[in-house]
């Protein structure tokens, strides 16, 4: 399969560009870049024949069957549209768009098309969340809260490389995301009360540094989500499940019980790489004709709950 990715030389199109040259049978034929990108430079230094700064470009060709988008946040749920009515396949990144109404277009457009269009909810298939998942569908665990913490350290407009960015960030709708999608899907149930508080807003990016989420479900059990681009410390995303039958800790793709002992995942997956696995989902999706794990519609859900929480800010 002959595949183009979009925002290739940004954070996460290398992390994209990395996790596909480890699957059999899929081959980069295309990158776009944007400003600042030496777009050009980055192609001939991967051996990829084509690269171009106009999505539209590489829709053209008909040799991409394919396109992963890693672009801005603000442009993904139009060029994930722009793609699927160019005939192609398109897996977007997390979130797939930045406002509901955006969202619901999006998936509209999917049905109409029929082709596969796929989320970038890597937290779904990250190894650890997986044993969780595995648990609870085997009626082993009975989750009773998942209290998150995501942290960054990020009071200048960087992107997770250290690069200044072309746009601007939002803990809602780019970080929240993940979390809110992930306990909908780990609980299966979507969300009967919603509450949200945000702290100050930094001056200079318009946007609120800290962030407080509640979630609960009908069924009882709850979400307390902390979020921060103010914190100086470890950073990155922590998810503590507090089960009926146990307490664990995920750490990316590593999982730990309360007694802070490591699970062996060995053998969950074909890798460890959740970036990876999103992907293998995707490709497998096209060739199987089927609907993916995370697919646009699956995780509209995820988006409501996000409009919910936005008006509650608002309020």
């Amino acid at each position: 399969m002959r595949i183009c990715v979009a925002g290739a030389a940004g954070a996460f199109g290398v992390k994209h560009l990395e996790a596909v040259a480890a699957i059999d049978g899929i081959e980069v034929v295309s990158v776009v870049g944007g400003e600042p990108d030496d777009i050009e430079g980055f192609a001939k230094a991967r051996g990829i024949p084509h690269w171009t700064k106009d999505l539209a470009e590489s829709l053209e060709r008909p040799d991409v069957e394919a396109v992963i988008l890693a672009t801005p946040t603000p442009v993904h749920a139009a060029q994930a549209i722009q793609c699927l009515e160019a005939g192609k396949h398109v897996l977007v990144e997390i979130p797939m768009a930045d406002s509901l109404a955006d969202a619901e277009r999006l998936v509209a457009v999917q049905r109409a098309t029929g082709l596969v269009a796929m989320a970038g909810h890597t937290r779904r298939f990250n190894p650890s969340h997986q044993w969780i998942r595995n648990r609870v569908q085997a009626g082993e665990l009975t989750i009773q809260q998942m209290d998150v913490q995501t942290y960054f350290f990020r009071r200048s407009n960087m992107n997770a490389l250290g690069k200044p960015r072309t746009w601007t960030d939002h803990l809602l709708w780019h970080h929240a995301c993940h979390t809110v999608d992930l306990f909908q899907y780990q609980t299966g149930e979507v969300a009967s009360q919603v509450h949200a508080l945000q702290g100050p807003t930094h001056p200079q990016l318009g946007i609120a540094m800290d962030m407080s989420i509640g979630l609960k479900v009908p069924s009882g059990a709850i979400c307390t989500l902390s979020l921060s681009f103010n914190n100086d410390g470890p950073l990155g995303t922590f998810f503590r499940y507090i089960c009926d039958n146990g307490t664990y800790i995920a750490r990316y793709d590593d999982l730990y019980d309360g007694k802070d002992n490591k699970i062996d995942l060995s053998g969950l997956t074909v890798s460890n790489n959740g970036i990876e696995l999103i992907d293998r989902e995707f490709f497998a999706a096209i060739r199987d004709k089927r609907e993916p794990n995370a697919s646009v519609a699956q995780c509209l859900p995820a988006m409501r709950t996000l409009d919910r929480l936005e008006k509650s800010l608002n309020a």
